[in-house]
């Protein structure tokens, strides 16, 4: 663990999956905005080096909380862990993710399931936990990554884009639920982006690997957005102009006709 002294009107931000990617970049826009941190991963030497990196750069609170999500039981666990630091976390940012690219039958269910505990009910989880003191001091903010697949069914990316789906309107209904009680939801919805995660699908898929670099977005313009979406108390962020054009465009077209483009791209795919 790494920490320093905290002055008293310094506030707090949780981000999970802090230990790479968004998350990693999210936290150095946190820190960068005089924020106290507390990341949140399973790689505890990865956590503690951008924690030294900050504390360095940015003379802020970094506490490590290595903590696997996708652990029964883990929201609860971290949640009381914050609690005993008695450290009050203003701003909870759930990065935490996981994703895989392919036929739907050809996975396990086990990694549907999967997909599903982490994205959904660990995120799920961790809003219901940390809101309740949020609502408590009239004050709080919540960033949910959810993805630009929450837009349209995607077909071999099937139960990613349903777990992002759900994010999304988790995310519309809070913000309304809680926005006269000092709460505010964002959920960023990035589109592809380069991150390791992104890298081993592609990796993994020949016709992913063939996309071009124009439809890849920097980690970095995405976390900056997603900061000051998240600042700004916006319901929703979508990084890049191609991408916010889609998202527009996946509203505003007939089910169908959504559909049917998403299955000629995912038959591609897989």
């Amino acid at each position: 663990m790494a920490r320093r002294s905290k002055p008293p009107t310094r506030e707090t931000a949780l981000i999970t999956g802090a230990s790479g990617g968004i998350g990693a970049s999210l936290a150095r826009q946190f820190a960068c905005g005089g924020f106290d941190l507390v990341l949140v991963a399973r790689s505890r030497d990865k956590l503690e080096a951008l924690a030294e990196v900050l504390i360095a750069e940015h003379g802020i609170n970094v506490t490590v909380l290595p903590t696997d999500l996708s652990v029964p039981g883990a929201p609860k666990t971290l949640f009381d862990a914050v609690r005993k630091k008695k450290i009050d976390v203003d701003i909870l940012v759930n990065n935490a993710g996981v994703l895989e690219m392919g036929a739907f039958a050809a996975m396990p269910p086990e990694r549907h399931q999967e997909l599903i505990n982490l994205n959904v009910a660990v995120l799920t989880d961790m809003v219901s936990r940390f809101v309740e003191p949020m609502i408590e001091r009239k004050r709080g903010r919540i960033l949910n990554v959810a993805s630009i697949a929450a837009f349209q069914p995607v077909p071999s990316l099937a139960t990613y884009a349903a777990t992002k789906a759900y994010v999304l309107s988790l995310t519309e209904s809070l913000s309304e639920e809680l926005k006269h009680q000092g709460v505010t939801v964002t959920a960023l919805c990035p589109g592809i982006t380069e991150t390791d995660m992104v890298a081993q699908a592609r990796e993994a898929n020949p016709a992913a690997s063939q996309l071009p670099s124009f439809m890849i977005g920097d980690v970095d313009d995405v976390a900056a957005q997603g900061y000051a979406a998240c600042m700004a108390g916006e319901v929703i962020r979508v990084p890049g102009a191609l991408n916010y054009a889609a998202s527009i465009a996946a509203r505003a077209t007939p089910k169908w006709a959504v559909r049917a483009v998403t299955g000629i791209m995912g038959r591609f795919a897989i």
